[in-house]
């Protein structure tokens, strides 16, 4: 079995709603599928992400036709290791990891689909028959956000996430009103995207664990690292690690120092499934906890990320998907994330998903005539 084609596709599918932040406010999902075809006509399709640009995670993918047709997709490590250092993407390294995830994934796909077998074996079998995901509540008023919680109640929901980092004051309203409305019980988890100094967070995250924080998110900003490590010391809150697990050294970082309860990653930080899986299992040896990371994302990457978490000893509840968020999807059928908070074991072999190539083309025509969903608005620089 030998690679005869690389194709990347770039499509843009668009959310019920906005996506807000302190750093994003994003309308929709932009990818850039990656469909891998052998001689013997097998098909792996991947999703790469495409972070602020696009254009350079579409052309990165392009550079690795001519590098990699020909190959045995079953050399998954030598052809992860010719990209990033024979082919110099190490001194770009994230834009070469969001590109080569798409590639890593439709690897996997075509290896896992040419012994028949689910993703999830490749990776060393279950650990696990079910995965559970958060319920991600835009950013509102108060009441807005109660009305959302209990949408997400009648949906099997037992972890909210919603964004801080904006405004103190209205986001501790919201907090209050999402407690009020879910309960004693069900976990609470705050984002703020770095956006708080060390000070700052400490009082901040006092005021949020009146109402039991189960963890917050990227606190404060992760460079340098001793942010992290010294937040993690003066508060009682679980903390999590996001924005600094940008490369392979900055996940090991994060666990060699201690610097975060719960590492929040994925195989487009770190560029490849495998990658992801052994860095895991790396903090589980260290006794920490990983939640998985969604930068906004299609079906390929949620049922692929799906696969490794369910081999992973160490993951906790409330991981996170946009497929609830997402208007529509470029798959045969819907993820079971759209409409529930939990996840089971995928039947079939390789990603056990389909690809609609209907949609695909669909979507693709709305990324060329639309452009990108970018991850900010224009207005976010308007300066008063």
């Amino acid at each position: 079995m030998k690679i005869a084609s690389i194709e990347p596709i770039s499509v843009s599918v668009p959310y019920h709603h906005r996506e807000t932040s302190s750093r994003v406010q994003r309308d929709g999902v932009t990818a850039v599928l990656v469909k891998i075809t052998t001689d013997n006509g097998l098909v792996g399709w991947g999703e790469s992400c495409p972070g602020p640009n696009v254009e350079s995670v579409y052309e990165t993918v392009r550079s690795a036709v001519p590098l990699f047709t020909g190959r045995n997709p079953w050399d998954r490590e030598a052809i992860a290791a010719d990209f990033f250092e024979t082919a110099h993407w190490y001194n770009r390294e994230m834009t070469g990891n969001f590109a080569f995830a798409g590639i890593d994934m439709a690897l996997n796909d075509l290896c896992a689909k040419a012994c028949g077998q689910p993703l999830y074996n490749l990776f060393g079998g279950l650990r696990r028959t079910s995965v559970d995901y958060f319920c991600y509540l835009a950013y509102a008023t108060p009441e807005e956000v109660a009305a959302q919680a209990r949408r997400g109640l009648e949906m099997g929901y037992t972890v909210f996430y919603i964004k801080v980092g904006i405004n103190f004051h209205a986001e501790i309203e919201m907090v209050a009103a999402l407690r009020g409305a879910i309960g004693p019980d069900r976990k609470i988890r705050i984002d703020a995207n770095g956006s708080w100094s060390v000070n700052e967070a400490v009082r901040y995250l006092a005021e949020f664990d009146r109402y039991r924080i189960d963890f917050a998110e990227q606190p404060v900003w992760p460079e340098p690292i001793r942010n992290m490590v010294e937040i993690r010391s003066r508060t009682p809150v679980a903390i999590c690690a996001n924005e600094g697990l940008w490369r392979l050294c900055d996940v090991h970082q994060v666990i060699h120092h201690r610097a975060a309860d719960v590492l929040c990653f994925s195989s487009n930080w770190v560029g490849t499934l495998s990658q992801f899986h052994r860095l895991s299992h790396q903090a589980h040896l260290e006794g920490l906890k990983v939640c998985r990371h969604t930068h906004g994302e299609l079906g390929l990457m949620a049922a692929a990320s799906h696969h490794v978490c369910l081999t992973l000893p160490n993951l906790v509840d409330g991981n996170q998907q946009t497929a609830e968020m997402l208007a529509d999807d470029i798959l045969t059928e819907p993820l079971p994330i759209a409409t529930s908070a939990t996840w089971g074991v995928p039947q079939g072999i390789g990603l056990c998903v389909a690809v609609d190539e209907d949609k695909v083309r669909k979507y693709n025509q709305l990324y060329e005539t639309q452009g990108q969903f970018l991850p900010y608005n224009s207005d976010m620089f308007k300066s008063d």
